[in-house]
């Protein structure tokens, strides 16, 4: 019978499409999972990976014995997650993926009770803006915004649930290009763009009275949303142009003086963020400790 350590290396390796990444989530070393697979193939006697210099994937064996493997592995370990039920306290690893706006805003205010509450839960968090599957990544959870989850997916509201986008510049570049009175004005300055991973660059939206107000503005910065936006904002400090952010990320150089809100009465209101994961699995410990802990925060 193949040994579960050299079934989990397989596993992981076609999970995460690679050795190197697989060797990163589980903390082990890629050439230690590499032989553990070739132990599991020459067991078998069949290929279960087409390895290329650039890429891994599962061959149609390789695909069939995932599918079986996966909800067996969950059974495992939900089995031997019963133990933690018998513990004072739940332990383990708990694996979020979160976009920098989260890590920012949410999260600094939710981490620092729950690991007091938790002492013997590490929390592992991953932060990239793209949405991911779960699974794949290895993460137990996510946070994100207004994306359509899946249909197998439970989400709980997690921060404040309602959030707001604002509009900024520094005295200095007021001072020199004048103060925009309605968000058609913004066509007329020096704006600070980004862009989503995915190429598209969104538009600034303004609401006010049930009115809404696209706009398409320029400006001779574009960032990438999320990785770069503090760049955005420190190009603002420096008088160069307006930047659109969270309220909550523009609020402490706004408090300080070091910028000043622009179009306030039109800054637009949306939906806090959501923690989500996949209905089907069951529940770590760790995880269930956490989703309960959020519900008892308030904002």
């Amino acid at each position: 019978m193949a040994e579960l350590q050299d079934i989990g290396a397989f596993v992981a390796v076609a999970t995460h499409g690679g050795f190197r990444e697989a060797a990163r989530q589980s903390g082990s070393s890629a050439s230690q999972l590499s032989e553990a697979v070739r132990r599991l193939e020459a067991q078998l006697g069949v290929r279960l990976l087409h390895r290329t210099t650039r890429s891994v994937a599962a061959t149609e064996a390789g695909q069939r014995l995932l599918e079986q493997l996966t909800p067996a592995l969950d059974a495992v370990t939900s089995a031997l997650d019963v133990v933690n039920g018998f513990r004072d306290r739940p332990a383990g690893r708990l694996r979020l993926n979160v976009p920098l706006s989260a890590s920012k805003l949410i999260l600094p205010r939710i981490l620092p009770p729950f690991m007091a509450a938790y002492p013997e839960i590490c929390v592992e968090v991953t932060v990239e803006d793209s949405f991911v599957d779960l699974l794949r990544s290895g993460c137990d959870a996510g946070i994100r915004y207004g994306e359509r989850m899946e249909q197998d997916m439970v989400a709980l509201p997690i921060g404040p649930r309602t959030q707001r986008m604002a509009l900024a510049a520094s005295p200095a570049y007021l001072q020199q290009h004048g103060l925009p009175k309605k968000p058609q004005d913004l066509l007329q300055h020096i704006c600070l763009r980004g862009r989503f991973s995915s190429g598209a660059m969104p538009a600034w939206e303004f609401h006010n009275k049930g009115r809404t107000v696209v706009i398409e503005p320029a400006g001779p910065l574009i960032v990438s949303l999320g990785a770069g936006a503090d760049l955005a904002v420190d190009a603002a400090l420096a008088g160069s142009g307006l930047v659109y952010l969270f309220e909550d990320w523009l609020r402490p150089y706004m408090e300080r003086g070091e910028l000043a809100p622009v179009l306030e009465r039109w800054w637009p209101a949306f939906s806090g963020p959501s923690l989500y994961y996949p209905g089907r699995r069951y529940l770590p410990a760790p995880l269930r400790a956490f989703a309960d802990f959020i519900q008892t925060m308030r904002w």
